[in-house]
């Protein structure tokens, strides 16, 4: 009985006789049975796909820095202060310890337009007045006329300034005028206040008016001076 070799035996021998082949391996065309390659470690990773690089634009330009403002609270109106009347100055004060009337060193208040002091002397306030801004505050100050008779006969005008405080009048200041001088008119524009007064030239009798004078005055601190006057005849 003839031997037969197992099916597998006979293929391995045909291999080996031809090319050679190696099973899960690779074949080479000398015969020789090749391992397959393990995977290097050295060997650069397949790459993925190449990424295209980040553009950025040009740089954009800084934001300008705007400064804080903080609008400024409005100034507050200005207090609005009635003008003074004449007929205020009726129950005013006249003279100050810093500015003395006629002498007196404490205030004269008068009493319906006059005062009377012990020693027998009598300021009256005369009919004149002026109203008006004497110091740029916008209030409306107050001009007016007083007379002091001491019992003889002379009888010395003065005008008085009264500063308009919250509506009521503020004895400020004075200027002495004469004796048996009389005001005319008072009236108060552009921060001066105009006087017509009568007066008379020296070579006159105390008794004699012959001159209608205009006079200016204006008003600084405590102060009231006159700026300049003009002259008229005067014939009673």
């Amino acid at each position: 009985m003839r031997r037969t070799l197992p099916s597998l035996a006979i293929l391995a021998l045909a291999c080996l006789l031809t090319a050679g082949c190696d099973p899960g391996g690779s074949t080479s065309s000398a015969g020789t049975t090749t391992a397959p390659a393990a995977d290097d470690p050295a060997a650069p990773a397949e790459d993925g796909p190449e990424q295209a690089p980040a553009t950025t634009g040009p740089a954009a330009p800084p934001k300008p820095t705007v400064a804080s403002t903080t609008a400024a609270p409005p100034k507050p109106a200005p207090k609005k202060v009635p003008a003074l009347t004449c007929k205020q100055l009726a129950g005013a004060h006249v003279g100050s310890t810093k500015v003395p009337y006629q002498g007196y060193a404490d205030y004269l208040p008068l009493s319906e337009g006059v005062w009377s002091g012990e020693d027998g002397a009598t300021v009256t306030l005369q009919k004149p007045c002026g109203i008006g801004d004497l110091d740029g505050d916008g209030a409306a100050d107050a001009v007016g006329a007083v007379t002091l008779n001491s019992g003889g006969s002379g009888t010395f005008h003065t005008l008085v300034v009264w500063r308009n405080t919250d509506g009521e009048p503020v004895y400020r200041s004075l200027a002495e005028l004469d004796d048996r001088t009389p005001v005319v008119s008072i009236t108060v524009s552009g921060g001066k206040a105009k006087v017509v007064w009568l007066t008379r030239s020296a070579d006159r009798s105390m008794a004699e008016l012959d001159i209608r004078r205009t006079s200016y005055y204006q008003l600084s601190g405590s102060t009231f001076t006159e700026v300049s006057h003009t002259d008229a005849p005067y014939k009673p």
